[in-house]
């Protein structure tokens, strides 16, 4: 396709499909309002949170809640149900690779994915203040922990691969793909509550992109902007081995809903009864 075709396809699609693109930019923002104010629930000193729980690791324990839940909760809602709730270019990439989103697609998806997850930390900048600042806080940013850059690029992969391999398992069977969400969901409170002292826990360039601007944590993002992809993009290469491409069905996280579907759809194949539409 020349220049010219791709420009109309982008247009095209940004006439067609730019509800989807503002719920992807709206839900990641919400996650990450969401994630800045637990975060600093949580983490400042003068919280009376941090003083009534003295542990870290239960604290961490109470993010993973928080942040688990209200995957969740994004996933599930009329906005997910809609945009398929991938808010997050290394679900979006994996999905493309799996031949189920369209490029134009792909690109506004992470573009929107990443602009609106600044604006979430920046709105609650403006609601939080300084307290948001804190060097015990520091935006929610992504850091690597004690055990270096190359131990926090490792885990990022590895935390990446195992959700997209949840997703793919459980989104492609009949019997489990309404929970698809939940089990999203409860992985990201199990690493943020295991795994975030190794790499702060992302598994999502925007996510760590939006902490990054105001927090000035440039050193550190390329494994952010590396790992999580290449997790994504492992697990989806291995599902294709082990079953064929033809096996995925769609690219949203939540699809037993009648909400239009923009993706190259086959997921009325899994519940042919309730005549999901295509």
């Amino acid at each position: 396709m020349g220049t010219s075709g791709m420009r109309g396809g982008l247009r095209q699609a940004l006439a067609e499909h730019w509800p989807e693109y503002l719920i992807e930019a709206a839900g990641l923002g919400a996650f990450m309002l969401v994630a800045c104010a637990f975060g600093t629930l949580l983490g400042h000193p003068a919280s009376p949170v941090v003083q009534a729980v003295p542990s870290p690791h239960a604290r961490r324990a109470l993010m993973g809640v928080a942040m688990g839940g209200t995957a969740i909760a994004l996933i599930y809602s009329p906005w997910g149900a809609r945009s398929g709730a991938h808010f997050n270019p290394a679900t979006t990439l994996a999905f493309w690779r799996l031949g189920k989103i369209a490029s134009a697609d792909a690109l506004c998806y992470a573009v929107a994915q990443a602009a609106g997850g600044s604006l979430g930390v920046l709105a609650a900048a403006a609601l939080l203040g300084q307290a948001l600042a804190a060097p015990d806080v520091r935006y929610v940013a992504t850091l690597p922990g004690e055990a270096g850059p190359l131990v926090a690029f490792l885990a990022e992969a590895a935390i990446a691969f195992g959700l997209m391999s949840a997703v793919l398992a459980a989104s492609n069977a009949a019997r489990v793909a309404r929970f698809t969400g939940i089990f999203a969901g409860a992985l990201v409170a199990a690493y943020i509550t295991v795994e975030a002292p190794l790499s702060g826990m992302s598994m999502n360039p925007a996510r760590s992109l939006a902490s990054a601007l105001p927090a000035g944590a440039w050193p550190e993002l390329w494994i952010y902007f590396t790992a999580p992809p290449l997790g994504m993009l492992a697990a989806a290469e291995r599902y294709v081995r082990r079953r064929g491409v033809v096996a995925v069905l769609c690219a949203k996280l939540h699809h037993h809903t009648a909400q239009r579907c923009i993706f190259r759809c086959r997921y009325a194949l899994l519940t042919p009864a309730r005549g999901a539409r295509p």
